[in-house]
């Protein structure tokens, strides 16, 4: 019997935990260790447990245009019972997809079926999010506003901005300058830290895809004249921004990362927590070895015929044991990132009453909160005691500067403080609060990003390293393209296919475009 070659991956989030499933489900000669330097699985997409109450970072909705990767969740976790009336298309074909039982414990691995509504919160009102123009969102924004919206739109639909470089041009060529300046600028710049002419379209062909005014009014048309139908999970024809249900795990979405995780051992798979990759010997055509720090600081090493990278590409770079083309290796450790800060508050009510939203993106611009998620609405099991609200207040930061540089304590202070201000919030009402941190969670599209196709042809010539998931390609994928990069690379090493462009293609290429119809 031959030897198996030994494929290490690095890192246990939505892609690292894939390609290990992929590879031991679909081929014998590969034996598998994931390395991770945390101890729990899914990365950004794990699920926090703080006294009972579960927090999901960031909000992970499992919703894809991919038959391929709704058929892969569903396949770890079926739909609840009672969900059983859904439908999602299978290589073109409608399929009904079965439920299963509740379960009384509240353990059971099941998709919950989610209703989703998001809104934006300015000028202390409600609009709907994408923008609608519709009575209430006139009415909020006022005559004027509305005639400079329509105006602007009009205008730069007869003379639009060539060429179109940066994610303001992108953005005003298909909202219209009023509209960008309403809801997109301030919002944008928060998130990001950059003014949007300084950052790359790229970010809007990522992030917006073929969304625009036109594509947002036409989806309410349907809407109003549409016939009550069996729904299609898989929304085919609707734009990503616009979806109106997404698949849930009951528990969060770490319960999906640590189902698979459990499959992978299962399979044989070596799944290393507190392992932080820390070298990677060889040369720039092939990794020969990989390191990794174990949590009493021994250095280990795990020899590799092939590796899946979803480590920050600058850490990647700075790992490589063998001198690095210093000009890429120079354009790769340049590479910026945007970091993350979630502040849990468990309270008695909200202020408005009653809210449905699943996310809520605060638009006020004297607030450095970005997001509010509503975990209540994402699913009732993530609340410990359903007479509660459980919150998430999300603030977007830089490793090291005024906000991320708070204590704990000042830093919870001040979102109760700004929940007050923007009146969403009573002080009195909060029970409990937390908080967490999260670097390099958002890849950014400035600075050296402009040159960054060619990391991508260096690292492409180092045959055995597949870089994959959004950090690993300094990419902003959803879950499921990440997912889709781990498949593919997958698929190329099964089929011999030496050529890696068609991971850099994924979310870019029309097959895995979420705005396919």
């Amino acid at each position: 019997m031959s030897k198996k070659k030994h494929a290490v991956i690095i890192g246990a989030g939505p892609a690292g935990l894939t390609a290990a499933y992929e590879l031991l489900s679909r081929s014998d000669e590969y034996e598998v260790t994931l390395l991770e330097s945390s101890t729990y699985m899914g990365g950004i997409s794990r699920t926090v447990n703080y006294k009972g109450n579960r927090m999901d970072i960031g909000g992970h909705r499992f919703f894809s245009k991919s038959d391929r990767v709704m058929q892969w969740w569903l396949s770890m976790m079926p739909m609840e019972k009672g969900a059983s009336d859904a439908h999602i298309h299978y290589h073109g074909k409608e399929t009904t997809v079965a439920g299963t039982e509740a379960d009384p414990d509240k353990t059971q691995l099941v998709m919950l079926l989610r209703n989703r509504l998001s809104r934006i919160y300015f000028l202390g009102k409600f609009f709907s999010y994408p923008v609608s123009l519709n009575l209430k969102t006139l009415k909020n924004l006022g005559l004027l506003r509305v005639f400079n919206i329509v105006f602007s739109y009009a205008y730069i639909r007869l003379f639009p901005r060539k060429p179109e470089v940066t994610l303001e041009d992108f953005i005003i060529n298909r909202f219209g300058k009023a509209l960008y300046l309403t809801f997109f600028k301030d919002y944008t710049e928060k998130v990001w830290g950059f003014k949007c002419h300084e950052i790359a379209k790229d970010w809007g062909a990522q992030r917006v895809k073929g969304l625009s005014v036109s594509k947002a009014i036409a989806h309410a048309i349907r809407q109003i004249f549409r016939r009550k139908k069996s729904f299609h999970i898989g929304q085919k024809d609707t734009e990503t921004s616009l979806i109106e249900k997404f698949l849930y795990p009951k528990l969060g979405p770490g319960q999906m990362w640590e189902r698979v995780a459990k499959r992978v051992e299962e399979m044989g798979g070596r799944i290393l927590t507190e392992h932080k990759v820390i070298k990677l010997d060889g040369s720039p055509e092939s990794i020969t070895a990989v390191w990794a720090e174990n949590e009493q600081g021994e250095s280990l090493e795990f020899k590799s015929d092939l590796v899946f990278s979803t480590m920050p590409v600058k850490d990647l770079f700075e790992a490589f044991s063998f001198p690095a083309d210093e000009r890429i290796k120079g354009i790769a450790t340049a590479l910026p990132y945007r970091d993350f800060i979630t502040v849990g508050l468990l309270c008695k009510m909200l202020k408005p009453g009653t809210l449905q939203d699943n996310w809520i993106y605060i638009q006020e611009r004297d607030v450095n909160i970005g997001r509010l998620q509503i975990f209540n609405n994402w699913s009732p099991y993530l609340v410990a005691d359903a007479e509660t609200v459980w919150l998430g207040l999300e603030y977007f930061c830089n490793e090291g500067d005024a906000l991320w540089s708070l204590t704990d304590e000042a830093f919870k202070e001040m979102a109760i403080s700004e929940m007050v201000k923007i009146g969403l919030l009573d002080a009195a009402d909060v029970l409990d609060s937390m908080l967490i941190r999260m670097p390099k969670t958002y890849p950014a599209y400035t600075g050296s990003y402009n040159e960054f196709s060619r990391v991508i042809d260096y690292v492409n010539q180092i045959g055995n390293l597949y870089l994959i998931g959004r950090n690993g390609m300094h990419k902003y994928n959803n879950s499921d393209h990440s997912m889709l990069t781990a498949m593919t690379a997958v698929d190329n090493i099964l089929s011999g296919i030496s050529s890696k462009d068609n991971l850099w293609q994924i979310n870019t290429e029309e097959e895995y475009h979420e705005a396919k119809s």
